[in-house]
């Protein structure tokens, strides 16, 4: 069942990558008493998250923090190593946190995991932006398959807030 506006995230446990080397994070560590912003694409590097999905949140960033929201994440279903060096490529390194989902626990938890197997990819997320408040799902916007980057980017959930 997908994740619906109202409904609390389940526990998930991501893994990371900070100063000090790999990490994990948790959804309640993320969320608890925090406005939070959370981004899905289907992987890092790919041509549409690469280019138009995360530079919309990175070029948006101080217009989220005067909406009140504490912190922009991805998340993607790739090792937090591809997300670490995804984050240096995107000069997006410690402005927006980057959630490795490497074995989809997060994704299908969430409901929104999407089967690219067609393409060699395996499981991976559908694109998708949620804000989150303490723990609660306050908007959801989840894009169709193929639609590219529009009710999902920056823009959109900018007019959520």
């Amino acid at each position: 069942m997908t994740i619906s506006v109202g409904d609390r995230l389940p526990d998930a446990t991501f893994k990371i990558m900070t100063p000090e080397g790999p990490s994990e994070t948790t959804v309640e560590e993320l969320t608890t008493g925090r406005k939070v912003v959370i981004f899905a694409v289907p992987g890092a590097f790919t041509p549409t998250c690469h280019s138009n999905h995360l530079p919309g949140y990175l070029d948006n960033l101080d217009a989220f923090a005067a909406k009140g929201v504490a912190e922009v994440a991805v998340v993607s279903v790739n090792d937090m190593f591809v997300m670490d060096a995804w984050s240096k490529a995107t000069d997006a390194s410690g402005k927006i946190t980057f959630l490795a989902d490497g074995s989809a626990d997060f994704t299908r938890a969430v409901g929104l995991d999407n089967d690219s197997s067609g393409f060699g990819m395996g499981i991976r997320s559908k694109r998708y932006a949620m804000l989150v408040d303490d723990g609660v799902v306050k908007a959801l916007s989840v894009e169709e398959p193929g639609a590219g980057v529009s009710v999902s980017g920056a823009p959109a959930m900018l007019d959520n807030l």
